[in-house]
């Protein structure tokens, strides 16, 4: 039998139901019920006024503050329709969570009356601590003053809970001295400047009426959910949102049974919970399903522009935690919360359009011809090879190196899969101009009942971390817990270069004479020619590849976080963003000094929180086991049997190990950081520290708490154990 706090919470969870949720209604009346919609303002503003607004959403025109007060009239007097008595500026600080201010609409009077107010200016700015929220070094603690403005871009929605509805505006959040403290501030520059170089294209190609390109964003979300009387008696869990000890199950993910199997019924609840919430903030959840490992779930949306994505994702994390617990559930979104199976990613389903040409990167049916995609597509392959590591450093966190690289989850190494028909054609390309594209074919299952249908023209590559699936790219190395924002930055970022560097070449060989298609084509040979070795279509998990990529295309493997962060003060990075408009050099320092802090502080926590765990709860009851053992070894030789002692050694060997593992950690965070060759950059030498000393400690005291795991009585083991977490629900 269990230990009895474990015993106690099985005996919680065995009496749980699923919980009752209120019928849902029709999704017509249930979609964006709480946000405050165009087809909303439309109905509750002037004409004139309308338009502008709708202007400024479509082409990033200035807002004026008179159009502003009759906008925030209009929000305020249908957010109070709906009960709310607060409003909220919601921004996005570089802590990968969400921030809130909250104000009252409540207005005093002289004469002892209150009245509701709230103009444009209240609407439109802010004012928020700005040195409290991590700024690597922008702010001083005495510089406090930093400003949230609106983001007329992004919807502004209703939240509910059980003690009243609150006004949520989307904004971005700068400092006094106008420096971006945020993850929306640079993504909208980088959808600005990705438009202006993508525009310039389309001109080239004899485009005339062309439409703002924007970037789209789909990010499935995976996460694992837990009974919360398990999670209540796991600090690690508590606090780290991982197991920093547990042995394997018996039983994990072996059988493939769990992936897209059947729902339970609890969870299913908890899912159906979850959607009807995002359906009224506007979030258009698509899909849900069982993922590969046990206690693991997905929930995809589908895609919509960049910046909505990027709120409706916060809001996706938010809501999932905060229906889990109504549920009994911990919904951990760690990357890796559990050793020994699948992590859990966010993979970024990016592509760019505009409402004038659509998905410039949908190849159509014969991709070999079709001028525009090539060049698009070329772009991203360009971009990809010249930027890989930054793509890489965009990723970089204690959870996802868990994660990269680990036979589970795309490696560290950044390549671009095309599938066989785009791979043949780009190859083509590089040796000449491509003479068609392989086809798609018809797939015949054998049976005259079942139907025929096309299939696609490439498979897809699970081990890429950069894969073209039909009109998009996935980007699969992201992690469960971040913000998408980063890596849509990269992406928009490297994007704008790369066709800032086709326009200028094709208007160089146009300059010349030469034909549009000609020059065209040269500039994609001299990209394959140049950026081809990124292209790869095998498996990204072997050796061979590890070691073909780096010795022979010339491809980086920056395995950690600590490998990964320096990219950020690269010159060429530094250069790109810069020129780009996307990130000063200020701004992108700061990223590595806030993103390096993060880093150390996660594993500073969970050494701290190993060594508490491993000597007040495992090393205890290891003891009381041991010295049980010890009497029961006694009694053998009192009645003159030859006990065995082999498992008291082990559990000697182990307590022993355990101790000295606890010594070494406990010494190796008491010491200052002094990286060797790194002491004039306390930064990186705490990277490092982190990286090559803190973690081999823990994986050291992690593998004495595991083996003993196995060994003590289970009635005596303090800590839920694998398999009752990811089982029992």
């Amino acid at each position: 039998m269990p230990s009895p706090q474990r015993f106690a919470a099985l005996q919680q969870i065995q009496r749980r139901r699923a919980v009752a949720t209120a019928t849902p209604a029709p999704l017509e009346e249930l979609w964006a019920r709480d946000v405050f919609t165009l087809d909303k303002m439309k109905a509750a503003l002037p004409k004139a006024v309308f338009r502008s607004v709708q202007r400024t959403i479509e082409t990033g025109g200035k807002l004026d503050l008179s159009v502003a007060n009759v906008v925030a009239e209009a929000m305020k007097t249908w957010a109070t329709g709906r009960g709310a008595l607060y409003y909220a500026h919601v921004f996005y600080p570089l802590t990968n969570s969400t921030a809130e201010k909250h104000d009252g609409f409540i207005s005093p009077k002289g004469d002892g009356r209150v009245i509701t107010e709230f103009t444009g200016k209240l609407l439109v700015q802010g004012e928020p601590d700005g040195s409290s929220f991590p700024n690597g070094g922008i702010r001083s603690t005495f510089e406090a003053r930093g400003y949230t403005a609106w983001d007329i871009t992004s919807p502004a929605y209703l939240m509910e809970t059980p003690n009243g509805v609150t006004l949520c505006i989307p904004t971005v959040f700068v400092s006094w001295t106008g420096e971006a403290l945020d993850k929306k501030t640079p993504l909208l520059r980088s959808i600005a400047a990705m438009n202006r170089q993508a525009q310039r294209l389309l001109r080239l190609l004899g485009e005339t009426e062309i439409a703002p390109v924007k970037s789209t964003c789909g990010a499935e979300q995976e996460y694992f959910l837990v009974d919360s009387a398990f999670t209540a008696l796991r600090p690690d869990l508590q606090l780290a949102g991982r197991a920093l000890f547990g042995k394997a199950s018996p039983k994990g993910q072996q059988f493939d049974d769990h992936y897209f199997g059947a729902i339970p019924e609890r969870v299913q609840v908890f899912m159906q919970d979850v959607e009807q919430q995002l359906y009224k903030l506007g979030v258009p959840a698509k899909t849900r399903h069982n993922e590969v490992a046990p206690g693991q779930f997905e929930i995809a949306p589908f895609f919509e522009a960049a910046n909505v994505a990027t709120d409706h994702q916060q809001l996706t994390m938010t809501v999932l935690r905060n229906t889990a617990k109504r549920h009994g559930f911990t919904c951990l979104l760690h990357e890796k919360p559990f050793a020994g199976i699948n992590g859990s990613g966010k993979h970024v389903n990016w592509s760019i359009g505009n409402a004038s040409h659509g998905n410039l990167l949908d190849p159509g049916r014969t991709p070999h011809d079709n001028l525009q995609f090539l060049l698009f597509c070329g772009a991203v392959i360009r971009g990809v090879h010249s930027f890989g590591p930054l793509l890489r450093s965009v990723v970089a966190t204690a959870g996802n190196d868990h994660r990269l690289g680990a036979n589970e989850a795309p490696p560290a190494i950044i390549s671009v899969y095309l599938g066989s028909q785009l791979e043949d054609v780009f190859n083509q390309i590089r040796e000449g101009r491509p003479q068609g594209s392989a086809s798609a074919g018809v797939m015949q299952l054998g049976v005259d009942s079942l139907p025929e249908f096309a299939k696609d023209p490439g498979d897809r590559n699970r081990t890429s971390p950069f894969a073209f699936t039909g009109n998009r790219f996935e980007f699969r190395a992201v992690g469960s817990n971040q913000s998408v924002a980063g890596p849509l930055v990269a992406l928009n970022t490297i994007m704008a270069d790369s066709l800032e560097w086709i326009a200028s070449q094709l208007e160089a060989q146009l300059a010349a004479g030469a034909a549009l298609g000609d020059a065209a084509f040269e500039v994609l040979q001299q990209v394959m020619r140049d950026h081809g070795a990124v292209v790869f279509g095998g498996d990204g998990y072997s050796q061979e590849w590890h070691r073909r990529a780096v010795e022979e295309r010339g491809l980086e493997n920056l395995r950690t976080s600590a490998d990964a962060l320096p990219v950020l003060r690269r010159d060429g990075v530094r250069e790109l963003f810069s020129r780009h408009g996307v990130l000063s050099p200020v701004e992108l320092e700061s990223r590595f000094a806030v993103y390096s802090e993060q880093y150390v502080l996660a594993i500073e926590v969970e050494a701290r929180l190993a060594l508490q765990m491993a000597r007040t709860q495992v090393y205890p009851a290891a003891v009381r086991y041991l010295t049980e053992l010890g009497q029961a070894l006694q009694q053998q030789q009192a009645m003159g049997l030859q006990p065995s002692l082999a498992v008291r050694n082990q559990l000697a060997a182990l307590l022993s190990q355990l101790n000295d593992s606890c010594d070494a950690l406990e010494q190796a965070l008491a010491q200052p950081a002094h990286g060797e060759g790194d002491s004039h950059d306390p930064a990186m030498a705490h990277l490092r520290h982190c990286a090559d000393g803190l973690l081999p400690l823990m994986a050291r005291l992690r593998e004495a708490v595991d083996g003993l795991e196995g060994l003590v009585d289970d009635a005596l083991w303090p800590l839920p154990t694998f398999a009752e977490m990811l089982f029992i629900r």
